[in-house]
């Protein structure tokens, strides 16, 4: 399937289910698709697909399907939640552990990020970027889970690299996590 077939798909699942199902889901037709217009949409999931021809993998059409997904999301999903997305786009179920597996390499491939307290996934925003990437920080709602991906300053992760070493630990994992309220819950 070709990447307009691929967001026309995805853009007709929406259109066929705006009576509340996906709002469900956290894709919403008003908000996100004023942030990823099609043409985006396009571009992003054509830098993805080219980021991993130059890596030697595959970036096939159920990874192309839940990229889609999580990039049009304006909240993070669960993997049930993705699969319920599958589920309307190829007719028929995609088993956990085949989502699983998608989300495990999508994430091997940079392309979306787990968050760790949350267990929920987010499309990275830094798909088109061609320069290296601070440390992420994720600002997450603890209501919506909505998220916002920021980049922590190198002084501020040395800060706390010395703070994790000094205490006897060694740092596995740079991701920061915060739980937090976004202004629409806090003042809904």
């Amino acid at each position: 399937m070709t990447n307009n077939l691929m967001i026309h798909s995805i853009t007709s699942y929406r259109n066929i289910h705006e009576m509340g199902a996906l709002r469900r889901l956290g894709i919403s037709p008003d908000k996100k698709c004023v942030d990823m217009n099609r043409q985006e949409l396009k571009k992003t999931l054509e830098s993805a697909e080219n980021h991993c021809h130059l890596r030697g993998t595959r970036f096939t059409r159920k990874r192309k399907v839940v990229l889609s997904a999580l990039l049009q999301s304006n909240n993070a999903l669960t993997a049930y939640e993705l699969i319920d997305i599958c589920k309307t786009e190829f007719g028929g179920s995609l088993p956990p552990m085949s989502m699983y597996r998608i989300l495990d390499f999508l994430e091997s491939e940079g392309l979306i990020h787990r968050l760790k307290t949350a267990n929920r996934y987010v499309a990275c925003v830094h798909i088109n970027c061609d320069h290296k990437h601070a440390p992420p920080q994720f600002l997450i709602c603890g209501r919506c889970y909505r998220v916002e991906e920021k980049d922590v300053a190198r002084t501020t992760l040395g800060s706390l690299t010395k703070n994790v070493e000094s205490a006897g630990f060694s740092l596995i994992s740079n991701q920061i996590e915060l739980e937090c309220l976004c202004d629409s819950c806090a003042h809904g």
